[in-house]
Formats: C-alpha cells, structure tokens, sequence
C-alpha cells in the first residue's frame, strides 16, 4: 500500500498490519478506511486512511499519524480546503514562503465565506472578531499569518523559516477547526439539549 513515510520523507509500498472499515451516516456521510501499516525502510509505524463513497481507491490512502499529511475536514468549505492542502504540499516541498502565502489564501476564504466587507485581509479579520467568528486568541493567530503571507508575498530579504512555516500550517488549520467544525458540533450539541436541560441548570 503506497504512503508516503514520514521519517524516510519518501513514498514507500507500506507492510498492511491491519485495517478497519466504519460507516455510520449520522456522524460522517462517507465510508471511511483506516489501516495501520509499517514502513519496509525505516520499519517505522504508520496510520492511513481515506474516505470514500461508492469504491475504494488504494491510492487515496493519506497518512493520519505521524504527522497528517494532507487530510482536511470535509466540513471545512472548498475555498478554504483547496488553499491548506496547498499550504500543506508547499510544506512538504520545503517552499516555506509559499506555504506562509497559502496560509494567508486561508484566512482571505475564510473572509470570502462570511462575506466579510472588507476588502483588505487586515480589516477582513477585524471583521471577524467584531461578528465573534473569531475570538481575539485567533485574531492574533490571523495577525501573525498575514503578517507571514506579506513577507512570503513581496520580494524583501526576510525569510520563512521551516519552523515558522510548520506553525503557520498549525494554527490556520485551528482557525479553520474552530471556524468551521467545533462550531457546527456546539451547535448540533445545543439543538439536542431540551428546554428543561437548561432549566434544570439555572438554579446550580
């Protein structure tokens, strides 16, 4: 099974140990496949999977763990979607101010999402924080991306280093989980509670 192994840093034809098949349409509304495998180079463990509807394609087969390679939510929205993988694949080439621009692609579809009115990325995150999308923690977060997509951008001699890059990645990815999939599980935990879950609660 070809992965791609994350301490050789190459594709390998991974030893499948096990597997496992799970579908439950109330919670994900795609079958998903999970197989623990082993690296034949470096032997080192490795978790994939994919998600698929009719067939499974062996190749879909992204790593989960050690560090996922390219896996986004799917309730995160594809303007935003297509943006991360790329930051992720600009990564993974060792292209650090590309993954610092991309990452700034992110936040701008985040804003186009919410219809912000902005027309800058600076006053766009304002926005957000002012309509309590974001809270100020990930304001700042979205400070520190643009400020990275603006060297990454523009030709100067500062430079994104691969430790900045891995961190930039890191934290427009929990912009996008907090944005986009805690929130819509708050919501579905609060339509489940009934009227009198609360009331019951008042007087604690």
């Amino acid at each position: 099974m070809i992965i791609e192994c994350y301490k050789c840093e190459s594709k390998v034809d991974a030893k499948l140990l096990a597997k496992h098949e799970s579908y439950d349409p109330r919670d994900y509304p795609e079958h998903f496949y999970a197989a623990l495998l082993e690296c034949p180079i470096c032997k080192n463990c490795l978790l994939g999977g994919t998600s698929y509807f009719d067939s499974l394609e062996a190749s879909d087969i992204q790593r989960l763990w050690p560090k996922p390679e390219t896996y986004v939510d799917f309730r995160i929205p594809e303007i935003c979607k297509l943006s991360l993988i790329e930051a992720k694949t600009c990564f993974k080439a060792k292209a650090y101010s590309a993954t610092a621009v991309m990452c700034g692609r992110v936040l701008e579809g985040i804003c186009q999402h919410h219809k912000t009115s902005a027309k800058s990325l600076a006053n766009g995150l304002k926005e957000l924080k002012e309509k309590t999308i974001i809270d100020e923690r990930l304001f700042l977060w979205g400070e520190e991306l643009r400020k990275h997509r603006n060297i990454g951008a523009h030709a100067t001699t500062e430079k994104v280093t691969k430790e900045d890059a891995l961190d930039l990645v890191d934290f427009v990815t929990a912009i996008c989980d907090y944005v986009f999939v805690l929130n819509e599980r708050f919501n579905r935990f609060m339509n489940r509670k009934k009227p009198s879950d609360s009331d019951s609660t008042q007087g604690a």
